[in-house]
Protein backbone atom coordinates (compact mmCIF):
# COMPACT_ATOMS: atom_id res chain seq x y z
CA UNK A 1 0.00 0.00 0.00
CA UNK A 2 1.46 3.47 -0.90
CA UNK A 3 -0.50 6.18 1.15
CA UNK A 4 -3.66 6.56 3.85
CA UNK A 5 -5.97 6.44 1.03
CA UNK A 6 -5.20 3.14 -0.24
CA UNK A 7 -5.20 1.76 3.61
CA UNK A 8 -8.70 3.22 4.23
CA UNK A 9 -9.87 1.31 1.06
CA UNK A 10 -8.22 -2.09 1.18
CA UNK A 11 -8.11 -2.20 5.32
CA UNK A 12 -11.49 -4.97 5.04
CA UNK A 13 -12.18 -8.25 5.17
CA UNK A 14 -11.02 -11.90 6.65
CA UNK A 15 -7.11 -11.54 8.09
CA UNK A 16 -5.12 -14.57 8.94
CA UNK A 17 -2.77 -13.55 12.06
CA UNK A 18 -0.18 -15.77 10.81
CA UNK A 19 1.83 -17.80 13.75
CA UNK A 20 5.51 -17.13 13.80
CA UNK A 21 7.03 -20.58 13.24
CA UNK A 22 10.14 -20.88 14.97
CA UNK A 23 12.35 -23.70 15.25
CA UNK A 24 13.01 -26.09 18.67
CA UNK A 25 15.79 -24.03 19.20
CA UNK A 26 14.08 -20.79 19.10
CA UNK A 27 15.18 -19.68 15.67
CA UNK A 28 12.94 -18.25 12.88
CA UNK A 29 11.71 -20.93 10.33
CA UNK A 30 11.17 -18.66 6.98
CA UNK A 31 10.84 -21.14 4.81
CA UNK A 32 7.68 -22.52 6.81
CA UNK A 33 6.46 -18.56 7.30
CA UNK A 34 6.33 -18.68 3.69
CA UNK A 35 4.05 -21.41 3.05
CA UNK A 36 1.95 -20.65 5.41
CA UNK A 37 1.38 -16.84 4.11
CA UNK A 38 0.72 -18.42 0.76
CA UNK A 39 -1.74 -21.01 1.82
CA UNK A 40 -3.87 -18.25 3.64
CA UNK A 41 -3.60 -15.86 0.37
CA UNK A 42 -4.08 -18.86 -2.23
CA UNK A 43 -7.26 -20.03 -0.27
CA UNK A 44 -8.72 -16.01 -0.77
CA UNK A 45 -8.17 -14.13 2.61
CA UNK A 46 -8.15 -11.20 2.03
CA UNK A 47 -5.14 -9.66 4.06
CA UNK A 48 -2.38 -11.13 7.16
CA UNK A 49 -2.04 -10.13 10.14
CA UNK A 50 1.92 -10.13 11.13
CA UNK A 51 4.62 -10.67 14.42
CA UNK A 52 1.04 -9.88 16.18
CA UNK A 53 0.58 -10.79 20.05
CA UNK A 54 0.09 -14.73 19.18
CA UNK A 55 2.87 -13.98 16.50
CA UNK A 56 4.63 -13.35 19.40
CA UNK A 57 5.95 -10.16 19.10
CA UNK A 58 7.16 -9.77 22.74
CA UNK A 59 9.67 -12.46 22.84
CA UNK A 60 11.71 -10.91 19.75
CA UNK A 61 14.50 -8.38 19.62
CA UNK A 62 13.22 -5.27 17.72
CA UNK A 63 15.66 -6.34 14.91
CA UNK A 64 14.19 -9.53 14.94
CA UNK A 65 10.84 -7.73 14.38
CA UNK A 66 12.47 -5.34 11.67
CA UNK A 67 13.53 -8.65 9.64
CA UNK A 68 10.13 -10.38 10.05
CA UNK A 69 8.54 -7.12 8.51
CA UNK A 70 11.15 -7.27 5.81
CA UNK A 71 10.39 -10.79 4.51
CA UNK A 72 6.85 -10.94 4.92
CA UNK A 73 6.98 -7.63 2.81
CA UNK A 74 9.01 -9.49 0.05
CA UNK A 75 6.66 -12.49 0.52
CA UNK A 76 3.59 -11.09 -0.09
CA UNK A 77 4.74 -7.77 -1.93
CA UNK A 78 1.22 -5.82 -2.68
CA UNK A 79 -1.17 -8.83 -3.10
CA UNK A 80 -3.47 -8.21 -0.21
CA UNK A 81 -3.00 -5.98 2.85
CA UNK A 82 -0.11 -6.51 5.53
CA UNK A 83 -0.88 -5.19 8.78
CA UNK A 84 2.74 -5.40 10.56
CA UNK A 85 2.33 -4.93 14.68
CA UNK A 86 4.67 -2.39 15.74
CA UNK A 87 3.54 -2.39 19.68
CA UNK A 88 5.91 -2.03 22.02
CA UNK A 89 6.49 -0.82 25.82
CA UNK A 90 9.28 1.41 24.48
CA UNK A 91 8.39 4.42 22.45
CA UNK A 92 11.25 5.00 20.56
CA UNK A 93 10.90 1.06 19.12
CA UNK A 94 7.40 1.63 18.88
CA UNK A 95 8.20 4.72 16.32
CA UNK A 96 11.14 2.59 14.28
CA UNK A 97 9.05 0.13 13.81
CA UNK A 98 5.38 2.25 12.70
CA UNK A 99 7.70 3.89 9.90
CA UNK A 100 9.63 0.61 8.50
CA UNK A 101 5.89 -0.62 8.07
CA UNK A 102 5.12 2.21 6.74
CA UNK A 103 8.27 2.32 4.73
CA UNK A 104 7.55 -1.48 3.55
CA UNK A 105 3.87 -0.58 2.20
CA UNK A 106 2.36 -2.51 5.33
CA UNK A 107 -0.41 -0.74 7.93
CA UNK A 108 1.50 -0.17 11.55
CA UNK A 109 -0.48 -1.76 13.89
CA UNK A 110 0.04 0.29 17.27
CA UNK A 111 -0.82 -0.41 20.92
CA UNK A 112 -1.48 2.14 23.86
CA UNK A 113 2.05 2.23 25.78
CA UNK A 114 1.69 -0.30 28.41
CA UNK A 115 3.26 1.21 31.75
CA UNK A 116 1.83 2.42 34.76
CA UNK A 117 -0.44 5.11 35.31
CA UNK A 118 -0.47 6.77 32.19
CA UNK A 119 -3.27 8.78 31.41
CA UNK A 120 -5.84 9.23 28.65
CA UNK A 121 -3.97 12.53 27.63
CA UNK A 122 -0.66 11.12 27.40
CA UNK A 123 -2.24 7.84 25.23
CA UNK A 124 -3.69 10.40 22.92
CA UNK A 125 -0.43 12.37 22.40
CA UNK A 126 1.50 8.83 22.22
CA UNK A 127 -1.08 8.00 18.89
CA UNK A 128 -0.24 11.86 17.52
CA UNK A 129 3.16 11.32 17.41
CA UNK A 130 2.95 8.06 15.67
CA UNK A 131 0.26 8.21 13.40
CA UNK A 132 2.70 10.85 11.08
CA UNK A 133 5.26 8.62 10.86
CA UNK A 134 3.78 5.89 8.34
CA UNK A 135 2.56 6.70 4.84
CA UNK A 136 0.16 4.51 5.54
CA UNK A 137 -1.78 5.01 8.36
CA UNK A 138 -2.03 3.45 11.46
CA UNK A 139 -4.31 0.82 12.76
CA UNK A 140 -5.22 1.44 16.90
CA UNK A 141 -4.71 -1.63 18.56
CA UNK A 142 -6.91 -2.33 21.35
CA UNK A 143 -5.71 -5.10 23.01
CA UNK A 144 -6.72 -6.09 26.68
CA UNK A 145 -4.71 -9.23 26.74
CA UNK A 146 -1.39 -7.03 26.72
CA UNK A 147 -1.79 -3.69 28.63
CA UNK A 148 -4.63 -1.10 28.67
CA UNK A 149 -8.49 -1.36 27.75
CA UNK A 150 -9.21 1.71 25.22
CA UNK A 151 -13.06 2.68 26.44
CA UNK A 152 -14.61 3.86 23.43
CA UNK A 153 -14.85 7.40 24.78
CA UNK A 154 -10.84 7.23 24.34
CA UNK A 155 -10.93 5.82 20.78
CA UNK A 156 -13.86 8.36 19.45
CA UNK A 157 -11.06 11.11 20.31
CA UNK A 158 -8.30 8.54 18.30
CA UNK A 159 -10.61 8.23 15.30
CA UNK A 160 -10.19 12.30 15.14
CA UNK A 161 -6.39 11.66 14.98
CA UNK A 162 -5.28 12.10 11.14
CA UNK A 163 -3.69 9.11 10.17
CA UNK A 164 -5.50 6.83 11.75
CA UNK A 165 -7.44 4.61 9.34
CA UNK A 166 -8.81 1.57 12.00
CA UNK A 167 -9.10 -0.02 14.92
CA UNK A 168 -8.25 -3.57 15.80
CA UNK A 169 -10.89 -4.15 18.94
CA UNK A 170 -9.95 -6.74 21.27
CA UNK A 171 -12.89 -5.89 24.24
CA UNK A 172 -15.40 -7.56 23.08
CA UNK A 173 -18.04 -6.45 25.55
CA UNK A 174 -21.56 -6.20 24.05
CA UNK A 175 -21.59 -2.73 25.34
CA UNK A 176 -18.49 -1.41 23.94
CA UNK A 177 -18.72 -3.04 20.85
CA UNK A 178 -22.02 -1.21 20.32
CA UNK A 179 -21.04 1.98 21.11
CA UNK A 180 -18.06 1.24 18.91
CA UNK A 181 -20.03 0.43 15.77
CA UNK A 182 -22.57 3.14 15.84
CA UNK A 183 -20.41 5.99 16.69
CA UNK A 184 -17.52 4.86 14.88
CA UNK A 185 -18.45 3.00 12.02
CA UNK A 186 -18.07 4.49 8.63
CA UNK A 187 -15.47 7.04 10.40
CA UNK A 188 -12.87 4.21 10.20
CA UNK A 189 -12.58 0.72 9.68
CA UNK A 190 -13.08 -1.29 12.59
CA UNK A 191 -11.81 -5.09 13.00
CA UNK A 192 -12.87 -7.43 15.51
CA UNK A 193 -9.42 -9.00 17.04
CA UNK A 194 -10.74 -12.67 17.87
CA UNK A 195 -11.88 -15.41 15.77
CA UNK A 196 -13.69 -16.71 19.09
CA UNK A 197 -16.45 -14.68 19.04
CA UNK A 198 -16.74 -12.51 15.93
CA UNK A 199 -20.71 -12.93 14.62
CA UNK A 200 -21.62 -10.08 16.91
CA UNK A 201 -19.37 -7.64 16.09
CA UNK A 202 -19.88 -8.30 12.42
CA UNK A 203 -23.58 -8.59 12.70
CA UNK A 204 -23.04 -4.31 14.09
CA UNK A 205 -21.48 -3.71 11.56
CA UNK A 206 -17.72 -3.92 11.59
CA UNK A 207 -15.48 -4.57 8.48
CA UNK A 208 -13.60 -7.00 9.22
CA UNK A 209 -11.64 -9.76 11.19
CA UNK A 210 -8.59 -10.65 12.42
CA UNK A 211 -8.14 -14.80 12.88
CA UNK A 212 -5.14 -16.61 14.46
CA UNK A 213 -7.49 -20.05 14.71
CA UNK A 214 -7.29 -19.88 10.85
CA UNK A 215 -3.69 -20.96 10.62
CA UNK A 216 -4.93 -24.56 11.74
CA UNK A 217 -8.71 -24.38 10.59
CA UNK A 218 -8.02 -21.95 7.63
CA UNK A 219 -11.16 -23.71 5.43
CA UNK A 220 -13.80 -23.89 8.09
CA UNK A 221 -13.20 -19.86 9.72
CA UNK A 222 -13.34 -18.49 5.96
CA UNK A 223 -16.03 -20.62 5.08
CA UNK A 224 -17.93 -18.53 8.33
CA UNK A 225 -16.73 -15.01 7.61
CA UNK A 226 -18.12 -15.43 4.13
CA UNK A 227 -21.24 -16.72 5.19
CA UNK A 228 -22.02 -13.72 7.07
CA UNK A 229 -20.42 -11.39 4.78
CA UNK A 230 -23.11 -12.91 2.49
CA UNK A 231 -26.19 -12.04 4.81
CA UNK A 232 -26.16 -15.65 5.48
CA UNK A 233 -26.56 -15.73 9.00
CA UNK A 234 -28.30 -19.09 9.95
CA UNK A 235 -24.86 -20.67 7.78
CA UNK A 236 -22.37 -18.34 9.46
CA UNK A 237 -24.09 -19.83 13.04
CA UNK A 238 -24.20 -23.36 12.26
CA UNK A 239 -20.67 -23.51 10.87
CA UNK A 240 -19.36 -21.11 14.11
CA UNK A 241 -20.82 -23.86 16.43
CA UNK A 242 -19.32 -26.83 14.44
CA UNK A 243 -15.71 -25.76 15.94
CA UNK A 244 -16.96 -24.44 19.81
CA UNK A 245 -15.11 -27.42 21.07
CA UNK A 246 -11.69 -26.38 19.39
CA UNK A 247 -12.27 -23.17 20.72
CA UNK A 248 -13.06 -24.54 24.22
CA UNK A 249 -9.59 -25.97 23.61
CA UNK A 250 -8.27 -22.68 22.37
CA UNK A 251 -9.52 -21.01 25.53
CA UNK A 252 -8.29 -23.57 28.22
CA UNK A 253 -4.59 -24.21 26.87
CA UNK A 254 -4.03 -21.16 24.85
CA UNK A 255 -3.23 -19.73 22.29
CA UNK A 256 -0.57 -19.95 20.33
CA UNK A 257 0.33 -22.97 21.58
CA UNK A 258 -2.36 -24.52 20.80
CA UNK A 259 -3.18 -23.33 16.80
CA UNK A 260 0.92 -24.56 16.23
CA UNK A 261 0.15 -28.07 17.64
CA UNK A 262 -2.93 -28.06 15.24
CA UNK A 263 -1.02 -27.05 12.28
CA UNK A 264 1.51 -29.49 13.13
CA UNK A 265 -0.66 -32.26 13.27
CA UNK A 266 -2.04 -31.12 9.64
CA UNK A 267 1.23 -30.93 8.28
CA UNK A 268 1.64 -27.48 8.13
CA UNK A 269 4.28 -25.17 9.28
CA UNK A 270 3.19 -24.52 13.04
CA UNK A 271 6.78 -25.48 15.10
CA UNK A 272 7.20 -24.17 17.89
CA UNK A 273 6.48 -21.23 20.30
CA UNK A 274 9.36 -19.40 21.93
CA UNK A 275 9.94 -18.85 26.03
CA UNK A 276 8.04 -17.92 28.10
CA UNK A 277 5.27 -19.52 25.92
CA UNK A 278 5.87 -23.80 26.56
CA UNK A 279 4.26 -26.09 23.54
CA UNK A 280 1.53 -28.61 24.62
CA UNK A 281 2.24 -31.43 26.62
CA UNK A 282 1.84 -34.66 24.14
CA UNK A 283 -1.62 -35.14 26.19
CA UNK A 284 -3.18 -31.97 25.22
CA UNK A 285 -2.11 -32.22 21.53
CA UNK A 286 -3.24 -35.80 21.74
CA UNK A 287 -6.93 -34.12 22.67
CA UNK A 288 -6.48 -31.50 20.01
CA UNK A 289 -5.55 -34.25 17.27
CA UNK A 290 -9.33 -35.95 18.25
CA UNK A 291 -11.02 -32.29 17.74
CA UNK A 292 -9.29 -32.03 14.34
CA UNK A 293 -10.83 -35.76 13.55
CA UNK A 294 -14.27 -35.03 14.80
CA UNK A 295 -14.07 -31.97 12.27
CA UNK A 296 -12.55 -34.05 9.64
CA UNK A 297 -15.60 -36.35 9.55
CA UNK A 298 -17.77 -33.73 8.85
CA UNK A 299 -17.68 -32.78 5.58
CA UNK A 300 -19.13 -29.37 6.13
CA UNK A 301 -15.97 -28.10 8.32
CA UNK A 302 -13.89 -28.48 5.18
CA UNK A 303 -11.04 -29.82 7.34
CA UNK A 304 -8.65 -32.80 6.66
CA UNK A 305 -5.86 -34.75 7.98
CA UNK A 306 -2.53 -35.43 6.90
Amino acid sequence: MKDISESQARLKGIFNITVTPFTASGEFDFAGLSRNIERVISMGYDGVLIGGTYGEFPAMTADERAMLFRHVMEVVGDRVPVMLCSAGSDARVVRDLTQLAGDLGGLPMVTPPFVSEVTDAQIISFFKQMAPLSRTGILVYNAPGIGITLPPVVLEQLADIDGVVGIKQGDLNPTAIDQIANRLGGRLRLFCASDLAFLGPMMCGFDGISTTNSGALPEIILATYRALENGDANTARELHGLWYPYRALARRYGQPQLVKAAMNLRGFDGHHVRAPLIDLDPEIVGLVEQELLRLAADPRSGVTLK
